[in-house]
């Protein structure tokens, strides 16, 4: 294997690459800052298009990792790592072997988890090599019930906000994407009494949604485009973007994708669209609160009832942004500035 740095980044630690062509591995692990603690962030694997598309994809996560262990109030900094690959064809358990050895080499500055394209039986291949790995079976586990409470909480915020009411009984919520946390938010969403709208790519996954909740199926493409109080992205990030945003018709967005917002200006246009926007890091930082009790003896109860204060953080956010008339992804930033442990290391 071998293990080189990308070119200097400005405001990021460390940037590292491995490549392996006989076990198959081409990755990169990003540590965006660790001035809270050890970098702790997900290992995606996904088919990226280029080397520059997978750096990044990257570099956006480890830094939107920082500032989620900051609002989390966690100790840790925030770091990614991505694998370049079809996690359907090309994972093998050699594969995962030769990550676990990557992220050794970095002598526990970054804690590795599993992400899109990742479980916990990878998370426990990579253990063989390596320490660093959080997120494995018989500790917390897979952390997508967790990440779907704190969306789902999240929610509830934003509808108070929003809408001004307490309760989701009767709004339309439209969910995009049912991976492990898009599906369980919809089943909470479904007991709490909204009309469901669901896309996927796995044709599969929105049939179960159908049947399982009576959810309405829409495809990919038209999920934009529907007339709901809540649109949930819970698939890739950069869905609110120059093409999507004047389609949107929700009065609310808030879902468990990392990165929802193409570019930093995008909060701007979504509030001036009257549009709350619940920031995706603050919301979506169920998962990684869930796996910080892995260090001591877990307790679900104890790590869901943090999970659960998302929803206190993102009305701090929302008042932060109504006084300030400031967007609320900049409001969250502030936030999570004030929560930093030294605010000047934190990348603007």
């Amino acid at each position: 294997m071998q293990i080189s740095p990308v070119k200097s980044i400005d405001r990021y630690e460390t940037v590292v690459c491995a490549s392996d062509p006989e076990a198959g591995l081409d990755a990169i692990i990003a540590i965006h800052n660790s001035a809270r603690g050890p970098a702790l962030g997900g290992c995606r694997m996904w088919a990226y298009e280029s080397p520059e598309a997978a750096l990044t994809d990257v570099l956006r996560l480890a830094k939107g990792m920082t500032y989620k262990n900051a609002l989390a109030e966690l100790p840790f900094g925030g770091g990614k790592s991505v694998i370049v690959g079809d996690p359907a064809k090309d994972k093998t358990p050699r594969l995962l072997q030769t990550m676990g050895r990557f992220v050794e080499s970095l002598d526990g500055r970054y804690i590795i988890a599993e992400d899109v394209g990742t479980g916990p039986g990878d998370m426990a291949i990579m253990h063989r090599e390596t320490t660093h790995v959080a997120g494995l079976e018989g500790a917390s586990g897979d952390p997508s019930p967790a990440t779907a409470w704190g969306v789902f909480r999240g929610i509830q915020a934003a509808v108070k906000e929003r809408l001004g009411q307490d309760d989701l009984e009767g709004l339309g919520v439209a969910v995009q994407g049912l991976g492990h946390v898009g599906y369980d938010l919809a089943l909470q969403l479904a007991e709490a009494g909204t009309k469901l709208w669901v896309s996927d790519i796995n044709e599969d996954a929105v049939a179960d949604a159908v049947k399982a909740f009576g959810a309405f199926a829409v495809a990919p493409d038209k999920i934009y485009d529907l007339d709901v109080d809540v649109f949930a992205p819970c698939a890739l990030g950069a869905v609110v973007n120059d093409e999507t945003i004047d389609r949107l018709r929700c009065k609310i967005v808030a879902g468990s994708a990392n990165n929802q917002l193409a570019e930093d200006r995008h909060g701007k246009a979504l509030m001036e669209r009257d549009i709350l926007y619940a920031p995706d890091y603050a919301i979506n930082a169920g998962g990684v609160i869930n796996i910080y009790y892995e260090l001591g003896t877990y307790d679900r109860d104890t790590a869901f009832a943090h999970v659960a204060r998302i929803h206190d953080t993102l009305l701090t956010i929302f008042a932060r942004a109504r006084q300030a008339g400031i967007p609320t992804n900049e409001a969250a930033d502030r936030v999570a500035d004030e929560r930093f442990t030294d605010p000047a290391e934190v990348a603007a």
